[in-house]
């Protein structure tokens, strides 16, 4: 039987969070929480059924929750959202697309989502509250910590470490054994070696 879910977020990211939902099978989404002017209305055929301030509430109803806003030029709105859940009691799955590959020697945390055709190679660890975002390559051994977004088509070589709140632009590529700094804005089609 499938869980209810619900999506926080209605924008881009959102969409894409409601395509691997759906093609998994394995949560049903119940609706989409926004801001109080989008309430009622409709994203891909599911109603924004709440605001955040509606979370609590809607806790007597729904257990699971996925964090559909994006993270571009800061962590802290996804940050922020997701210890609020966890305080209600909200569980937090992770989150994997069907199409990406997955060590089993591999980590991957709480409220994370892999979206399509990502590969994640032996040993390596993403964290809490990530994004990790279409066509990325996951090295053996990485660590990526908490509220990362790793954008599409990056690749992070063996033994890179990302530290925590973290955005690595789109076709980014980090040489192997780097570590990045907390709360670093890599721009898209950077070469950091």
């Amino acid at each position: 039987m499938r869980k209810n879910i619900i999506i926080i977020g209605s924008g881009g990211h959102a969409l894409a969070c409601i395509e691997i939902i759906e093609n998994l099978n394995k949560y049903k989404i119940a609706g989409l929480i926004d801001n109080k002017l989008k309430i009622g209305t409709k994203v891909h055929n599911y109603k924004v059924i709440g605001s955040d301030k509606d979370l609590l509430k809607l806790f007597k109803f729904y257990k699971y929750a996925l964090i559909g806003i994006g993270q571009i030029k800061s962590h802290k709105i996804r940050y922020n959202i997701f210890k609020k859940l966890k305080k209600i009691g909200y569980k937090l799955p992770t989150i994997v697309a069907k199409n990406a590959y997955i060590s089993k020697r591999s980590v991957i945390g709480e409220g994370t989502i892999i979206m399509n055709n990502v590969l994640i190679n032996a040993g390596s660890k993403i964290g809490d509250n990530c994004i990790v975002n279409n066509f990325s390559l996951v090295e053996h051994n990485c660590k990526v910590l908490n509220n990362c977004h790793i954008s599409t088509s990056v690749t992070l070589n063996g033994d890179v470490k990302i530290n925590e709140n973290c955005f690595i632009g789109s076709k980014s590529v980090i040489k192997n054994g780097y570590e990045l700094k907390s709360n670093q804005i890599i721009p898209m089609g950077s070469r950091i070696s």
